[in-house]
C-alpha cells in the first residue's frame, strides 16, 4: 500500500497539464517503467472512464491501484495523487485573505484567470471536435448552451443531461465512435455484442442511495434555510455525479451548485489557482470547502473533497468487470454521446459567464487572450510555461495599476 500511495504522491507533485497529460504519465510510470500491467489493460481502464462521470484521469489512477492492490490500494493511489493539489489548495484558501489584499497578487490572480479563458476555449475546441462531428451532437451542444446561459441552475443542468442522454440513445447510436468509443470498444464491438453486463450491485446501491439522499438534503436545507456539513457532502457529490468530459466541465455544474455561497471573483479566484497546481482539476474542491466552511476549513475542504470524487469511484468500482460489454453497445453510446455532446454546451455557456465576464475587463485583456490562445495553439507550450508567463503578466499589469 505504502508503494503504490508513494509511486501516485510523486506523480502528483509533478503531475501538470489536464487528464490528458496525467493519463499519459501514468502509461509511462505504470505500463512502461513498472510494469504493472499491460498497454492492452491500461487502454480498457481509460476507455472506461470515458464512459463514467467523474474525474477521467483520477479514475484512471483509482483502477490502477484496484488492479494493484485491491480497493485498499485504489484508497492509496487516490490519496497519493491528490494529496499534493489539496494541500496546496487549502493552504491557498486558508491564507486568501492576507495576501488577497495586495495589488501585486490581485494582478497575478487576474492573469491566471485569463489563463482560465484560454484553457477553457482550447478545452471547448478540442471537444467539440471529438463530440460533436455529427449534425445531431451539434444541435444539442448549441440548445443546452442557450438553455443554461439563460436558466443557469443545478436543476437544469440535470434536466439537460437526462434529455440528451436519451435522445442519444435513439438518434447517436448508429455508429459507436462519437468521441466515446476508442479502438479498443470498437474492437469490443464485434466480438461481446450479446456478451451480459455483470455490475456490482452493491456499489451501484450504495451510488443511488448517496445520489438521492444529496437531493433530499439539498432540497431539505434550502427549504429550512440552514447550511450544514451534510449539505455541503450533498453539494459536491451531486456536481461529481453528473460531470461527463474532462475536469474543466466540472466549472459549470460547481458554479451552479455553490454560486450563492461566494462570490463570483472567491470562485474564479480558486479555479484560477486551481490551473497553477500540479494534479486532478477536481481539487478545486478543497479551495471551495474549505472557503465556504470558514469555521472549521479543513473539515471543509475534506468532506467537500472526498464528496466531489466519490461518486466516479463508486462508478468505477460498479463497472470495472464489465466494460467491454459496456462499450459493445450502440445505445449505451449513444446516450454517452448525447451527454458528451450536452456537456460541451455546459461548457461554452461557463466561458461566457462566470469565466470570460469575470476575468476580461479591458482590450489589453482581449488582446491577452487572444496572443495566449494563438500561441498556445500554435507552439503548445507546457502548461507550466503558461502559468508562469500569465502569472508574471498579471503581476506587472497589477503593480502599475497599484
Amino acid at each position: 500500500m505504502f508503494q503504490i500511495f508513494l509511486r501516485f504522491f510523486s506523480l502528483g507533485l509533478v503531475s501538470f497539464g489536464g487528464p490528458a497529460a496525467h493519463i499519459g504519465y501514468f502509461r509511462q510510470t505504470f505500463v512502461q517503467e513498472l510494469n504493472w500491467l499491460d498497454d492492452k489493460h491500461y487502454g480498457s481502464l481509460v476507455a472506461l472512464s470515458q464512459f463514467m462521470p467523474g474525474p477521467g484521469s483520477s479514475q484512471v489512477g483509482f483502477a490502477i491501484g484496484y488492479h494493484r492492490g485491491g480497493l485498499l490500494g485504489a484508497i492509496a493511489a487516490f490519496i497519493g495523487f491528490t494529496l499534493p493539489s489539496f494541500i496546496l489548495l487549502f493552504l491557498l484558501a486558508v491564507t486568501s485573505s492576507q495576501w488577497l489584499e495586495y495589488s501585486f497578487t490581485q494582478g497575478i490572480i487576474h492573469g491566471l484567470k485569463l489563463l482560465a479563458v484560454v484553457v477553457v476555449a482550447d478545452a471547448i475546441w478540442i471537444m467539440f471536435k471529438q463530440f460533436c462531428q455529427r449534425k445531431q451532437a451539434k444541435l444539442l451542444m448549441l440548445l443546452s448552451c442557450a438553455i443554461i446561459l439563460l436558466q443557469p441552475s443545478m436543476l437544469v443542468q440535470f434536466g439537460l443531461l437526462i434529455s440528451a442522454a436519451m435522445v442519444g440513445r435513439y438518434y447517436l447510436s448508429a455508429e459507436p465512435d462519437e468521441g466515446v468509443a476508442t479502438t479498443a470498444t470498437k474492437a469490443a464491438t464485434k466480438t461481446t455484442v450479446q456478451q451480459p453486463i455483470k455490475l456490482n450491485f452493491f456499489w451501484l446501491s450504495l451510488f443511488s442511495g448517496l445520489l438521492i439522499a444529496s437531493l433530499v438534503v439539498i432540497g431539505l436545507s434550502k427549504q429550512a434555510g440552514i447550511s450544514n456539513l451534510t449539505e455541503l457532502f450533498s453539494q459536491f457529490y451531486q456536481v461529481g455525479s453528473m460531470v461527463f468530459g474532462g475536469g474543466h466541465v466540472v466549472l459549470p455544474l460547481l458554479q451552479s451548485s455553490v454560486g450563492d455561497t461566494m462570490s463570483n471573483d472567491q470562485f474564479l479566484t480558486g479555479y484560477a489557482l486551481a490551473q497553477a497546481v500540479p494534479g486532478p482539476m477536481f481539487a478545486l474542491a478543497a479551495f471551495l470547502g474549505a472557503e465556504i466552511w470558514v469555521e472549521q476549513p479543513l473539515i471543509g475542504a475534506l468532506v467537500a473533497t472526498l464528496a466531489i470524487f466519490l461518486p466516479g469511484f463508486l462508478l468505477m468500482l460498479v463497472a470495472l468487470k464489465s466494460w467491454h460489454a459496456l462499450s459493445a453497445r450502440p445505445q449505451v453510446i449513444g446516450a454517452v454521446a448525447g451527454v458528451n455532446a450536452c456537456v460541451v454546451g455546459f461548457l461554452l455557456a461557463a466561458l461566457y459567464s462566470p469565466i470570460f465576464i469575470s476575468a476580461v475587463l479591458s482590450p489589453l485583456d482581449m488582446a491577452l487572450v487572444v496572443l495566449g490562445f494563438g500561441l498556445f495553439k500554435i507552439f503548445k507550450p507546457n502548461i507550466f510555461i503558461l502559468v508562469t508567463g500569465f502569472g508574471v503578466t498579471g503581476a506587472v499589469i497589477g503593480a502599475f495599476a497599484g
